[in-house]
């Protein structure tokens, strides 16, 4: 088969030649009566009444002012210029058969959708209940993007997005699955060495592990810069799993997810700061109809569904 780029040239070369408001049915019915040499042959190929078939070829001689066949008792012949657009006419149905077949493609579950979500979603939710949906769906590729910060599905970065902060703007459709619960947590050998105060809620002498400031807008960010009242924190990371690492080793408090602290096997020290977070499933509004994207998001509802108490905590 001839290149795309070579398809281009000949259907654009076919389109100066055609008068403004042709349609592909009439170049359909002038191939197939230049292949088969009879009305009959190509209304049988068409699954056209043989009228129908004519009227179509006189519509494109009078809008191309040009005659194609000439017409005889056996049948039809193409004239000079009629033999000139044929190969030009088979470039059109070239690119039709591609789109068409492309538009099959798209139909079917073939393709890559892109996943764009939190890196404790990915790891502790997603990803351990993917197999069984690529099992399902062996002809779709899934690309996980976790650095949210930089996506816009407005800006076609993702397909579809699981977050945590609703947005504002851009075309999209959205829809709240249920909620992300935080917790203070802390390594068992630091619970047992911290010192405790009689009012609940005193962290005067905690050590606290937070966001570096790039992420200082974060909820948990927010809430340990409270709690802290301008004392330094003794870490700060750029990442989930990183403060995970560092509360484990004793280095002080965190808030955490309460589904990846405890995945974790982490002390929790306070389950309700106040700090939850909404999980909204969030799709690109011209793909919501995919039958591809539409997949992976009825994988994601379900899936956010089945572990709500989990990751409501």
């Amino acid at each position: 088969m001839k290149n795309m780029n070579d398809l281009g040239k000949q259907i654009s070369g076919f389109e100066k030649q055609m008068p403004r408001g042709w349609v592909w049915d009439d170049s359909r019915a002038f191939l197939a009566v230049a292949r088969h040499g009879t009305l009959s042959g190509a209304a049988s190929e068409l699954n056209l009444g043989i009228a129908t078939l004519s009227r179509r070829i006189e519509r494109l001689e009078k809008a191309l002012k040009l005659p194609l066949f000439v017409r005889q008792q056996s049948g039809y012949q193409l004239t000079g210029e009629g033999a000139d657009l044929v190969e030009k006419a088979e470039a059109l149905e070239a690119a039709a058969v591609a789109f068409s077949s492309g538009a099959s493609a798209q139909a079917q579950m073939v393709g890559k959708v892109r996943l764009a979500t939190a890196e404790n979603l990915a790891t502790g939710l997603i990803l351990p209940a993917l197999p069984e949906f690529c099992k399902k769906h062996p002809d779709l590729t899934i690309e996980l993007v976790t650095d949210i910060t930089t996506i816009n599905l407005h800006r076609r970065d993702a397909d579809l997005a699981v977050r945590m902060v609703k947005p504002e703007r851009g075309n999209v459709t959205l829809r709240r699955l249920g909620v992300l619960g935080y917790g203070l947590y802390s390594s068992s050998d630091y619970a047992a060495q911290r010192e405790t105060d009689p009012n609940l809620g005193c962290y005067d002498t905690d050590a606290f592990i937070t966001w570096s400031e790039r992420q200082s807008h974060l909820p948990a960010a927010q809430w340990v810069e409270r709690i802290l009242q301008g004392r330094e924190p003794v870490l700060t990371t750029t990442s989930l799993s990183a403060q995970v690492a560092a509360t484990k080793a004793g280095l002080g408090l965190a808030v955490l997810p309460h589904f990846v602290a405890q995945n974790a096997g982490l002390i929790c020290v306070a389950s309700d700061i106040g700090v939850d977070q909404p999980i909204y499933l969030v799709i690109q509004s011209d793909l919501a109809q995919s039958r591809r994207t539409r997949a992976v998001a009825d994988f994601l509802v379900d899936l956010v569904s089945r572990n709500r108490t989990r990751l409501s905590g």
